[in-house]
């Protein structure tokens, strides 16, 4: 029972803390990062597994994992608001071309980490060119391009063809009907 309390009591502290750190750092791994979670799961194993090495005790402590993963999942699933918590929302970053230095300095992305993420999804230079820019859940940064002819939609353009060949069309001279007697 004491490895099923250690692992419930690691598993819980570790998920508030990488909750605490935020999004951006989970989904941006740097060398320093690296070595510091494969510190972190060493002093973890130690946590969870104590003095006792044996075979029973690691499989309790994965069984207790894997048990508490499925369990996390089926109360996110039913309750919005412990999804929210644990998992966090999308946060927008940028708004039309502008970033939003409150929600950066909350999240600690910077301006290149988002032109880095425009540049690699969308091949955009600059911050004018993008109109949302939104940090989601998963540590990833979406970026939606300003609109340009490129990236309207197809109907759109359409209509706006369409509306030009009326106004040329109405612009021109009608020939003259033969009158029906």
């Amino acid at each position: 029972m004491d490895t099923v309390l250690r692992t419930l009591t690691i598993y819980l502290f570790l998920l508030v803390l990488f909750r605490l750190i935020g999004k951006r750092t989970l989904s941006e791994v740097s060398t320093f990062d690296f070595i510091l979670l494969l510190i972190v799961s060493e002093a973890t194993q130690n946590a969870l597994l104590g003095e006792d090495y044996s075979l029973v005790t690691g499989m309790t402590v994965i069984l207790t994992l894997v048990l508490l993963d499925l369990g996390l999942s089926v109360i996110k699933s039913g309750s919005k608001k412990i999804e929210k918590i644990v998992e966090g929302s999308p946060l927008v970053l940028v708004e039309n071309g502008k970033a939003l230095q409150g929600s950066l300095k909350m999240s600690q992305v910077t301006e290149d980490d988002i032109l880095q993420s425009a540049r690699l999804a969308h091949g955009i230079e600059r911050m004018d060119q993008i109109r949302f820019a939104v940090l989601e859940s998963s540590g990833g940064i979406s970026v939606v391009p300003a609109s340009s002819p490129e990236t309207q939609p197809i109907d759109r353009q359409v209509e706006q063809a369409l509306r030009r060949l009326l106004d040329e069309k109405a612009m021109r001279p009608q020939p003259a009907r033969p009158s029906q007697a």
